[in-house]
């Protein structure tokens, strides 16, 4: 019941602010509570225990992450702005979570090493014109067997066209598109990407 208050707040306060705020930096821009719904049945078919999420905002959606893991689970979450991350902060605290939440404050290129390798589930849902640099790392962190999740996968197509076409194209990945908010791409980690299978 406490969770729930917390969420329907952070809906609340999500929607009035990024209506009435022209800068988008201090814009919370969280997912869609369905998208968060979808992640944490993600989670728990999963069985993800360690999960790095890029891009914590207010915290909205690691609470829809930490709540589906276990009692020995752990989030990463990186966020750059301070005043995001002390927001959170108070959010966790508030929500009981924060034995399951590392946060990390820093640019995603300067924090990114101080994620454990073999990481089970990734988040992304920040500055996607970073995906691409990112991408090798990100899916060296992930487990054989993890999945990424990315948020805007429709919403933002255009942004996220040349980190699409390098997934394509990696032997090991399998993709897939799920029309859940803002649309969801689905990343699996794999010996055989899906398809390799489907041309075999």
């Amino acid at each position: 019941m406490v969770l729930q208050k917390i969420m329907d707040d952070l809906e609340k306060l999500g929607t009035e602010n990024d209506q009435n705020q022209s800068v988008k930096s201090k814009k919370y821009l969280n997912i869609t509570r369905d998208t968060g719904e979808f992640l944490f049945v993600l989670v728990k078919a999963t069985g993800a225990k360690k999960i790095l999420e890029i891009g914590t905002s207010n915290g909205y959606s690691t609470l829809w992450l930490a709540s589906a893991l276990p009692e020995n689970g752990m989030v990463y979450t990186i966020e750059a702005n301070p005043q995001k991350v002390a927001e959170a902060s108070v959010n966790f605290d508030k929500a009981k979570v924060n034995s399951k939440i590392t946060q990390l404050v820093g640019d995603v290129s300067e924090v990114l090493n101080e994620v454990p390798e073999n990481v089970d589930f990734i988040f992304l849902d920040a500055d996607r014109k970073t995906y691409t640099t990112l991408a090798e790392q990100l899916c060296n962190l992930l487990k054989n067997g993890g999945l990424l999740v990315c948020d805007n996968a429709t919403s933002h197509r255009s942004e996220l066209e040349e980190f699409i076409a390098w997934l394509n194209i990696q032997d090991n990945l399998s993709i897939s598109l799920v029309p859940v908010g803002k649309g969801e791409l689905l990343v699996y980690k794999g010996e055989n990407s899906l398809k390799e299978i489907l041309n075999a």
